[in-house]
């Protein structure tokens, strides 16, 4: 049917003179509620306010506008049942086939610093949702737009097509459509729930498929990358992609652990990291500096691994960083210069993305059968926060070493063992049952690339339950400690640092990660 009758109704009132001038050029008679239709008259566009379609005012402070059997029956009415169009000639119901609505903004006022209950309440849309609703469910006949970006869409169809809509389109936006409003519900379910409480008593997720990938962790298994729609400024999902062939599975996960602790560190810094967990990692006064450093740690490891930098890199860098074979580079920005070298290697992939170190309201992980919800590892350790356990007390500079190996350790898999010296990583052992043996890989693994552990510090993610781990960064050279703490042999392993000449430092907090 050619569409004769639009409603519009919209909070966000992004482009929505030009949809409706566009509409009133091919025809269509608008029917819009207060706001909107203040707004199109202000602009001279001939509108009808839903008041007086439906012979009955607005009231109750505006709650109830739309909710009038005129405007849900010309939505709802069914074109291919003679009786429902007979139902609306008798009681002289036009069909509405056009539904142009937008929600009231219920997920930004809540997430306003302060935003009281009665707001929240407030910014609950009614007549909203149910117009999207009837408007989805009638797809067949009824188009509805929920998102500004789909309105030069929907005219470019309307005037290819001689004022209708195609079916296909149709059933696109009422997908879209129950998308819309299943998300709304969620938040308000979510907000409600959670008031007083760290974790609402149901938790409701949405997440927009962004894009299908090759395969998953192994070629046989299927996957796709979809983003959160609460996501924050500063989140990989936030990437935007220069160069390089499509991500895979794989990579997305390593680029995000490089991503996450590349930006927690303030002096230019570089991150490698291989199956999630960081190979070489290091500060220094420039990016091709920290670059060449953190490749230093581990270069083997570092073939085909994720390069994270948390300041724009330029050309010496990318210069730099090209003799290796590099699977993804990321940092805030990438100079012309560096860009257009990159582009010689174009299956690089080379991402940016803004610098904010921001975090999500909840970290999850899949099990079976459920999911298991925790508040982010936010805790960047201060120097005022530890306590020195051993006679001998760290210099200045161990001090500084120990707060970077413990930032380190923190997005190694555990359990981990981090050397470090100078700002940089010189030995990471990650991810085995036994911390003694993660502790002789991290010494291995410093060995192999010609690395002096004399006078080096050590980060241990969780406690020393015994001394023999604790010997064995001693054997190696370490002469500094950080470490939680809260073993019952606390005491044995503080003996065992002082009776080695080792300064050690408790952190009374770990940071495992699975």
């Amino acid at each position: 049917m050619t569409i004769q009758y639009a409603l519009l109704s919209v909070s966000d009132k992004t482009g929505i003179i030009e949809l409706a001038q566009r509409l009133i050029q091919n025809g269509i008679t608008i029917l819009s509620t207060g706001g909107t239709a203040h707004l199109l008259r202000e602009n001279g566009l001939q509108v009808i306010e839903v008041s007086d379609h439906t012979n009955f005012p607005e009231m109750l402070d505006g709650r109830v506008k739309t909710l009038h059997p005129k405007i849900h029956a010309g939505i709802l009415a069914r074109h291919d049942l003679t009786e429902h169009q007979q139902a609306l000639e008798k009681a002289g119901i036009p069909n509405i086939d056009l539904v142009i609505v937008n929600l009231y903004p219920f997920k930004r006022t809540v997430a306003k610093e302060n935003c009281s209950l009665e707001e929240a309440i407030e910014n609950i849309d009614i007549g909203g949702p149910t117009m999207i609703r009837a408007a989805a469910k009638n797809y067949q006949k009824v188009a509805i737009v929920t998102d500004p970006l789909d309105y030069s869409m929907v005219c470019e169809e309307l005037e290819a097509h001689k004022g209708k809509i195609t079916a296909t389109t149709r059933f696109e936006l009422a997908k879209k459509a129950f998308t819309h409003t299943a998300s709304y519900d969620s938040a308000i379910s979510n907000y409600l729930t959670g008031i007083n409480q760290d974790f609402s008593d149901s938790l409701n997720l949405n997440f927009q498929l962004i894009q299908e990938l090759r395969y998953g962790e192994n070629p046989h298994q299927k996957a796709a990358f979809y983003r959160d729609e609460t996501i924050v400024p500063g989140s990989l999902a936030n990437y935007r992609q220069l160069q390089g062939k499509e991500l895979s599975f794989n990579n997305i996960a390593d680029t995000d652990a490089a991503w996450e602790c590349v930006k927690t560190f303030k002096q230019p810094a570089c991150v490698i990291v291989k199956h999630a967990n960081p190979c070489g990692v290091a500060i220094a006064e420039t990016t091709l500096q920290a670059y060449q450093r953190a490749f230093a740690t581990d270069p083997v490891s570092a073939f085909g691994g994720i390069i994270a930098f948390n300041r724009p890199i330029d050309k010496e860098t990318v210069e730099a960083l090209l003799k290796q074979f590099v699977e993804v580079v990321i940092a805030p920005e990438v100079s012309s210069n560096a860009q257009q070298l990159l582009a010689q290697k174009n299956n690089i992939r080379v991402l940016t993305v803004s610098l904010e170190n921001n975090f999500h309201h909840y970290d999850l992980k899949r099990i079976g059968g459920g999911i298991l919800v925790q508040t982010p590892d936010m805790k960047n350790l201060l120097e005022s926060e530890c306590q020195i356990v051993t006679q001998t007390k760290p210099t200045p500079q161990q001090i500084n070493d120990l707060l970077f190996a413990w930032r380190v350790a923190k997005f190694v898999k555990s359990n981990a063992i981090v050397f470090c010296r100078n700002g940089q990583t010189v030995g990471i052992g990650a991810g085995q049952m036994s911390r003694v043996d993660s502790a002789r890989i991290a010494s291995i693994k410093a060995q192999q690339a010609q690395f002096s552990l004399s006078g080096s510090v050590v980060a241990s993610d969780a406690f020393f339950p015994f001394r023999d781990g604790l010997d064995v960064v001693a054997q190696a050279g370490a002469t500094a400690v950080i470490q939680p703490g809260g073993s019952i042999r606390d005491n044995e392993v503080i003996a065992a640092a002082d009776e080695q000449g080792i300064t050690m430092m408790f952190t009374n907090i770990r940071h495992f990660r699975h």
